[in-house]
């Protein structure tokens, strides 16, 4: 097969639920790839990992990896890829050393090779020396390490990452971006679930965004970002007495602003009314904004800063940024936590 994995037509219907956590999911992930697969709480990541690692029986559709059916042979699927869970779930009892070796004895390795394979895959790690520490001795950033090095130990040719740098100080974070970089070189194809927006931008080949079971985009960063407009502008004022709604509609009209977004307006007279008259304390009926726009920002902040303060609003801070994934992830999918 010319894909390292292939997801086509994939449904998951869980009992009881009205819509499918996966509902007609179909795309591909290329040999040697680095792909990430972004979705908000509930879009249906975790099943479709899960499914193709063999965790999670699908409803209706195909996947396979490195060419094998994960449905009809799933123990042959599992002999060619690897999974590092978000949480660390290394056996607590056992060294570090034997969590590998352990499960290299799982996969069929000999004793000779689980030996060396253990050492060279700690050293690669950068925990050579902690061999023997037991494995509830370690901290966050090296339990990681050692769940990586546990999950290469059988040498797949895919390996799927859950949220990799969370819970992970700057130092770790940059280790595990390193690891992964250098998988990429050995052929390795890393699928990465993550919510960490820039880590994913700098990590990964491609980018399949889902939400509700369903693929929205798929595409380079670089493509994905192209999209939206190339200026943002975040700007937060004090409204006039007048309040906000004729600002915005007047900004909205402006030839250089293709779309404003309110991120967050305090209203002061509603917390002061709950608080049965009190001054609201922090609560001064700011309101932030972002403004989008294909005009470059030496073009967009002149002119919007000129329209508000005519308008009489008090700017309180801002800045200019390009479009950045996040930005693309919100645009689909939506601003709201769930």
């Amino acid at each position: 097969m010319d894909f390292a994995v292939v997801v086509d037509g994939l449904v998951k219907q869980y009992p009881g639920r009205p819509a499918p956590a996966v509902d007609d999911l179909s795309f591909t992930v290329n040999h040697g790839e680095v792909f990430g697969f972004l979705g908000p709480n509930g879009a249906g990541k975790t099943t479709t990992i899960g499914i193709l690692t063999t965790r999670v029986a699908p409803s209706g559709g195909r996947a396979f990896v490195q060419g094998v059916d994960v449905v009809a042979k799933p123990a042959v699927a599992r002999q060619s890829f690897a999974v590092v869970p978000q949480r660390n779930n290394l056996d607590r009892s056992l060294t570090i050393r034997q969590n590998l070796t352990f499960h290299a004895g799982y996969h069929g390795l000999s004793r000779a090779e689980r030996n060396r394979l253990a050492d060279e895959s700690l050293d690669w790690v950068g925990l050579g020396d902690h061999a023997k520490a037991r494995a509830d001795q370690v901290s966050g950033g090296q339990a990681q390490r050692v769940m990586i090095a546990r999950a290469l130990m059988h040498r797949p040719r895919v390996l799927f990452l859950d949220e990799p740098a969370t819970g992970l100080d700057p130092q770790s974070q940059l280790f595990v971006r390193d690891r992964v970089a250098e998988l990429k070189l050995r052929g390795v194809t890393v699928v990465i679930t993550t919510h960490d927006m820039d880590e994913a931008a700098k990590l990964c080949d491609r980018i399949g965004i889902v939400d509700h079971g369903k693929l929205l985009a798929l595409d380079t960063p670089d493509n994905l970002t192209s999209r939206l407009s190339n200026t943002a502008l975040s700007v937060t004022v004090q409204p006039p007495h007048n309040g906000l709604d004729a600002v915005l509609g007047t900004v909205r009209g402006l030839d250089v602003v293709e779309r404003v977004e309110v991120i967050q307006q305090d209203d002061k007279d509603l917390v002061e009314s709950i608080l049965g008259g009190g001054t609201a304390e922090g609560s001064d009926g700011s309101a932030r904004m972002k403004i989008y726009s294909d005009a470059p920002s030496s073009v967009l902040l002149p002119t919007c800063l000129k329209v508000l303060t005519d308008a009489g609003c008090e700017i309180k801070d801002l800045s200019v940024s390009q479009a950045s994934l996040e930005d693309v992830f919100v645009e689909l999918t939506g601003k709201e936590l769930r």
